[in-house]
């Protein structure tokens, strides 16, 4: 799994019937500090993420099936409340 941030939404009138009544997010990969580390993905949206919201995504066959083995390589699967790290020496 891996960190996030919901940057954009992408809206598609064609796309494979299996995506269809699903929505999909751009997300950008950040760290745990929210620090951008690579370029944005367009994910399927499971739980209802919003623009700014930080999630955790995954990506290729977790992916797939995490969306019930449909068209998919990546999906949001949570939205994070908080991130507490312990600080080590």
């Amino acid at each position: 799994m891996q960190l996030g941030k919901i940057i954009g939404t992408v809206t598609a009138t064609r796309k494979d019937e299996n995506l269809v009544s699903s929505k999909l997010m751009i997300v950008q990969p950040v760290n745990e500090k929210q620090e951008n580390i690579s370029t944005a993905i367009v994910a399927v949206d499971t739980v209802g993420a919003g623009i700014g919201e930080l999630i955790f995504f995954v990506t290729g066959s977790v992916a797939y099936h995490a969306f019930n083995e449909k068209a998919c390589d990546a999906a949001i699967l949570g939205i994070v409340d908080n991130i507490s790290l312990m600080e080590v020496l």
